[in-house]
């Protein structure tokens, strides 16, 4: 005996079925999907969340010269709305890779206008050829401007002149000034230097002494010579 065929009251009811089904899937896929969330989220929190480690800066300034390429470079500022004083230190960062067949060297880092000297911690940089970058990227910077000749504000940007023993020297290279905040809240300011022991004086007393000295020799030199006369008596 054939089905019987559905007539329009069947198929209302079907449809309203399948629709219901169909929203209640998204509703349970919505409801499954909001308490991934917090507990992905829950992963990424508390004192051993990454955002609490070094993370290494991935913007920064970006120079060539000749085989050498420069990447990531940048000063490191203050926190958010402060500055660097005059006459501290601050450090830079940058990473260096030598793409050519010979080995090279950066010999030194100067800041014509910003800082009266660049030290160079570790020495003269070796750059091997066409080996891993050389990675001066922190968090504690091996390259430390001294001697700051004006403040240093995150933002804005200076200028510094690096001297390569083949490749030879590159000047006037703009570089920012990043803020100790975001992601370059993991790296650190140079270490602060020594306080220089301090120095005994000695304090002169006055005293009151007087001492005389006569010195002198004084020297008789005579003869005297008695004549008796007779008398009479």
């Amino acid at each position: 005996m054939p089905p019987a065929p559905l007539n329009e009251e069947a198929f209302a009811l079907i449809r309203a079925s399948s629709g219901k089904t169909a929203a209640g899937r998204l509703l349970l896929g919505a409801g499954v999907l909001a308490l991934l969330i917090p507990a992905i989220a829950g992963c990424e929190a508390g004192n051993g969340a990454p955002t609490l480690d070094f993370h290494s800066a991935s913007s920064g300034a970006q120079k060539n010269v000749g085989d050498i390429r420069i990447t990531n470079m940048f000063v490191l500022g203050a926190a958010a709305d402060s500055t660097v004083p005059a006459g501290s230190s601050a450090g830079l960062f940058l990473s260096i890779y030598n793409g050519g067949t010979s080995s090279d060297t950066l010999e030194s880092v100067s800041a014509p206008g910003w800082a009266s000297s660049v030290n160079l911690s570790g020495g003269p940089v070796a750059l091997p050829a066409n080996a891993a970058p050389v990675n001066l990227m922190g968090p504690q910077p091996e390259v430390v401007l001294e001697n700051l000749s004006k403040p240093l504000r995150g933002g804005s940007v200076l200028t510094l002149t690096l001297v390569f023993a083949r490749a030879g020297t590159v000047t006037d290279v703009p570089v920012p000034i990043e803020p100790q905040s975001f992601q370059w809240a993991t790296f650190s300011p140079p270490a602060a230097a020594p306080a220089s022991p301090a120095t005994p004086t000695a304090t002169a007393t006055p005293t009151a002494a007087g001492t005389a000295t006569a010195a002198g020799t004084a020297t008789a030199t005579g003869t005297a010579t008695a004549t008796a006369s007779p008398t009479a008596s």
